[in-house]
């Protein structure tokens, strides 16, 4: 779109050298880590404070120029492309973590702080923040698409581990949501309402977050299994016993063959699951043996836990690597992730009937998986301007996801709907669209913030 002089003059006497048309510089603001095809913005605007954000956003208002936030562009479906142009409003500049309340185990951060920031900074307090969606996200990122990821089974995602947020309006009105209480029944939760709202209701600029004790002890297991069937039967039975595992992984043989080669580790070629225990040492150890019970009466090889710090970074940074590890496995193809969660007791069948129909289409296509919540995702390695190989790829998608709704399941358990599965939404909630078009359209009545975006 045509970015008004007015508009320009008036950013560029607040920013300065922190507003750009650089080519190079808008490209990298249009696309994410997804083979969603990228859009620049016309301008990208770097924020620093939280009366900056309010100016960008009034002036942006004054001309209804679309405004699309932007933290570090990990999300995977599309958030940050600009599909309708405007300004890309970057606040990876705000990092400052603002307060640690060791006591009562909250903290409040700017919304450009890092998931990896904020636990080297809370280290020496004995404290972590549990959420860890792979990538170095952008906490006000996390809380804009309702982030999750290894550690949900037994801590819950962002939605469980927000307290409040500071967010600027359409208008420019800045507010504060929530507070420091653990619990609250004062008012309609705003907070609920803008974590997950992927930048069309707002843009968060300050994120309350619940902290945790680090464990006194950390173990963490892997074994491998002749099938998929046996090793999320494995899953199922570890969850309904009860036991507070704090991730269970799952990794396909495609998956398990790519981590081999990418991180030069040698597991078995196997459907595999990576276990971790926190707890005291005696707890620990209970859980582990416990958990090796049940995989070896679901026919486990194998069965390995430690204790060892290197040990724990070893297994962890493949299973983060898994994303670079299966694109290097097609080279030159661009990964397009997708993923669903369904009813635990619906996982197994889901991700059978799933693999089946991968190996129909005959598309290189690895499983990976946050199982102990029923959550499950694929990368479909694709090249983008091949036709037919998009074709297979949009089929093995959209089965995907009318499988898992029919189980009651949804078409995203942490990827969020950005523009890529927004074809889905009223597919899975049917009626309560209209509400949350009636949300948007009360809150942002221009269509301003990241338009295009979660809401058809």
């Amino acid at each position: 779109m045509v970015i008004p002089d007015r508009l320009i003059a008036d950013l560029d006497r607040l920013l300065g050298d922190r507003l750009t048309s650089s080519e190079s510089i808008r490209s990298a603001h249009g696309r994410d880590e997804s083979f969603h095809r990228p859009r620049a913005p016309d301008l990208v605007a770097f924020a620093n404070s939280n009366d900056e954000v309010q100016e960008i956003v009034r002036r942006c208002a004054e001309h209804t120029v679309p405004i699309i936030p932007f933290g570090t562009g990990t999300s995977l479906e599309g958030h940050v492309v600009a599909l309708h142009g405007g300004v890309s409003l970057d606040v990876s500049g705000m990092r400052q973590i603002l307060e640690i309340n060791v006591e009562d185990l909250d903290c409040r951060v700017q919304a450009g702080v890092t998931h990896k920031q904020l636990n080297t900074e809370l280290r020496q307090s004995g404290l972590f923040f549990p959420v860890d969606p792979g990538a170095d996200a952008s906490l006000g990122g996390m809380a804009a698409t309702r982030a999750s990821g290894t550690n949900a089974v037994r801590y819950g995602t962002m939605k469980e581990n927000l307290l409040g947020l500071t967010v600027v309006l359409p208008d420019g009105d800045l507010v504060r949501t929530g507070g420091r209480a653990r619990k609250s029944a004062s008012g309609l939760d705003l907070t609920r309402l803008l974590c997950g709202s992927e930048g069309t209701l707002g843009v968060i600029t300050e994120v309350q977050l619940k902290l945790f004790g680090v464990p006194e002890a950390v173990s963490v297991g892997v074994c491998s299994f002749s099938s998929l069937k046996s090793a999320v039967d494995a899953v199922i039975t570890t969850i309904q016993m009860g036991i507070p595992v704090a991730r269970i992984e799952l990794l396909d043989e495609v998956q398990m063959r790519a981590i081999n080669d990418y991180s030069n580790l040698d597991y078995p070629e196997q459907p595999s699951l990576f276990f971790e225990f926190h707890g005291s040492e005696t707890s620990v150890a209970e859980q582990s043996a416990r958990v090796g019970e049940i995989v070896d009466m679901r026919g486990a090889t194998d069965f390995v836990w430690s204790t060892k710090q290197e040990e724990q970074n070893r297994l962890w940074q493949a299973r983060h690597d898994a994303y670079y590890a299966a694109k290097a496995l097609k080279p030159g193809a661009e990964g397009w992730p997708t993923d669903v969660c369904v009813p635990i007791s619906r996982l197994a069948e889901c991700i059978e009937k799933t693999r089946e129909d991968i190996e129909r289409a005959g598309m290189m296509t690895p499983i990976v998986g946050h199982v102990g919540d029923g959550n499950f995702h694929l990368l479909l390695l694709v090249h983008p301007d091949n036709q037919q190989e998009m074709d297979v790829a949009t089929g093995i998608n959209d089965r995907l996801v009318r499988r898992a709704i029919d189980m009651g399941g949804t078409c995203t358990g942490e990827h969020g709907i950005g523009y890529g599965k927004l074809k889905y939404l009223e597919m899975e909630h049917g009626s309560a669209v209209e509400l949350m078009r009636k949300i948007k359209r009360a809150i942002d009545p221009h269509n301003i913030m990241n338009p295009g975006k979660l809401i058809p």
